[in-house]
């Protein structure tokens, strides 16, 4: 019984657990133009994680992860006070020659 060697790629389920969506924006678009590829993640994933689940899902290499986390904004909804959830942004640079399309989905 011999065990397959772990590999750092190794494609597991909490790697779409991570990743929620891709962000389609305008800042999103120009952002690629340099490479880069933006996704909504959850709150408490770390940027290793962020890297190791982009490398898995879609097989490219990952340069460096650089995130922010957005405030909910405080809302009025038909009369009643309400609260938007916070959000954390992912901006992913990829390597040279690397690219994502995310318009095919995950």
């Amino acid at each position: 019984m011999s065990k397959a060697p772990k590999t750092a790629a190794a494609l597991k389920p909490e790697h779409y657990d991570l990743i929620k969506k891709p962000v389609i924006t305008e800042k999103a678009t120009m952002a690629s133009e340099a490479g880069a590829v933006v996704f909504q993640v959850t709150m408490d994933s770390t940027k290793p994680q962020i890297k190791e689940a982009v490398e898995a899902i879609f097989g490219v290499k990952v340069k460096a992860v650089n995130t922010t986390i957005t405030k909910g904004k405080a809302k009025r909804f038909r009369g009643r006070a309400g609260e938007r959830s916070d959000k954390k942004k992912a901006y992913v640079m990829l390597e040279d020659g690397q690219t994502i399309d995310v318009t095919t989905g995950l």
